[in-house]
């Protein structure tokens, strides 16, 4: 080891030493409060109930069409079980106001329920074909106890009411709309002071269109979601508002779309688990930890939504955890911590990963990887403004990956014959980054004096080799961006 690179050693084991403590200091104290939480004391494993349901190994693969059986007609132990069927609830949570169960019981069924201005009390139970229309001046309020609205039937429209006051329980999944069936249609419904929003258990071809939710006072990682699928397939989730919740969470629910929807200061913008053939498309998430993340999952499209400000110490605009087959085009991902992470993405073998069309500016990292294994295309991008155009774990690099037509702000090449591309390749090497990209506690002071000076002596007289992250063969000269307006 010559003096240069046991320069650069010291330098990376001093941060370390100086940050490590803190951050796992802070990452202990969060693992104890959260095992507080549960009631779960350490070591201790949580408990699997007979009812859970087993993920379904037909998911694997992306032929395969995932409808779940109906549920069963025994009585439910509670109304966020999946496999067993919700129990008429038999009175009010609050009494000093009409029940709402009774307006349900007396609509005839097929029949339109127009639901007079004023406020009734939950739990309720919608178990027939209904159109049930508050006109934006009904409130169906659960007096702080359990689910306020289950529906329980296919074929009902729910639109103009507002839900309120759900109980506080995870076991139950206490929600302001629990949904167990198909082809219904919920719009125009508000949401507010639930544990969760709308549940969707075992529920295909619904519609949730231009409903407003948030989640109860309650810190990031104990709110409930504001959407959650399970095992629910082909449902339009469209023009809905999600704010101040948990997550919007597909989990083993196949062929959904997500369109124009907004998320604000929530943890996941829009999460699937073990979800194939999605689309997510025109959203706008601002604010949140993370935006869209793909864990498991794949064979879906992410195309024109804007991601911004998922700032945070964990934040990422886009991110993938072992998904196959997935194009993310012509978004715009900016302000956030990570522009797009990718965890051994695409995991499939013979399967890639697309990035391309989208502006990539003003994030901490450009995009991550934590491995460079190929099988993702980096195509037509405009990358601006990034403290860091990409980053690999490990101190490696991407070079295993394609990358070309991309915009790079930073290129230093010319275009002699004004065709729009850069005469020479664009090529990213890594100098003094790489002690951050070895040791990740140094990012801390990525941008201090003393790596900056240890950076710039390392370009103007290397005395090891620099890392090359990537080469683009035909870099564009002129921002697509620009060039579209």
């Amino acid at each position: 080891m010559n003096a240069w690179a046991r320069c650069r050693r010291v330098v990376a084991l001093g941060c370390a030493l100086w940050w490590a403590p803190t951050a796992a200091l802070a990452d202990v104290d969060s693992v104890l409060k959260a095992l507080k939480s549960t009631g779960l004391k350490t070591g201790e494993r949580p408990a699997v109930t007979e009812t859970e349901s087993a993920p379904d190994p037909r998911l694997d693969f992306p032929g395969a069409r995932m409808d779940t059986a109906a549920p069963s007609d025994a009585a439910a132990d509670s109304w966020g079980d999946s496999t067993r069927r919700a129990a008429k609830p038999s009175a009010p949570n609050r009494t000093d106001i009409p029940w709402f169960q009774t307006l349900i019981d007396a609509a005839p069924v097929g029949s339109v329920l127009t639901v007079p201005p004023g406020e009734y009390a939950g739990p309720a139970l919608i178990d027939k074909p209904l159109t049930i229309d508050g006109a934006g001046q009904a409130v169906i309020h659960g007096g702080g106890s359990g689910t306020v609205l289950v529906l329980q039937a296919t074929g009902v429209t729910l639109r103009g009411l507002r839900l309120t006051a759900s109980g506080d329980s995870h076991d139950s999944d206490d929600a302001c709309l629990n949904v167990r069936g198909k082809h219904n249609l919920i719009e125009d419904v508000r949401m507010d002071d639930c544990l969760f929003g709308i549940d969707l258990k075992q529920s295909d071809d619904n519609t949730v269109r231009r409903t407003h939710i948030s989640s109860k006072p309650a810190p990031l990682g104990v709110r409930g979601d504001g959407i959650r699928l399970w095992y629910s397939h082909r449902n339009l989730v469209e023009a809905n508002e999600v704010v101040d919740s948990r997550d919007v969470v597909a989990w083993y629910s196949n062929d959904n779309v997500f369109r124009d929807n907004i998320g604000r200061r929530s943890r996941y913008s829009l999460h699937f688990m073990f979800a194939n053939r999605n689309l997510v498309e025109g959203n706008r998430y601002y604010d949140n930890s993370v935006g869209i993340y793909v864990m498991y999952a794949g064979y879906s499209t992410i195309r024109n939504n804007v991601i911004s400000h998922a700032a945070g110490a964990t934040g990422m605009g886009v991110g993938m955890k072992e998904a196959s087959d997935v194009i993310v085009e012509n978004n715009e991902i900016i302000y956030c911590a990570v522009g797009i992470g990718s965890d051994i993405s695409p995991f499939e073998p013979g399967t890639k990963v697309v990035f391309r069309d989208n502006r990539i500016a003003y994030n901490g990292i450009g995009i991550s990887f934590t491995s460079d294994i190929g099988g993702t295309e980096v195509t037509g991008n405009a990358f601006e403004g990034n403290m860091s155009q990409i980053a690999v774990g490990g101190a490696g690099a991407a070079t295993k990956s394609v990358w070309r037509g991309n915009y790079w702000d930073d290129y230093q090449g010319f275009d002699r014959d004004h065709n729009r591309t850069g005469d020479t390749p664009y090529e990213l090497y890594a100098f003094a980054d790489q002690l951050w990209m070895e040791q990740p506690y140094a990012r801390f002071f990525k941008n201090a004096p003393m790596l900056e000076a240890l950076d710039f002596l390392e370009r103007l007289a290397p005395l090891t080799l620099p890392v090359l992250l990537l080469r683009d063969e035909a870099p564009l000269f002129t921002n697509p961006r620009e060039t579209r307006t």
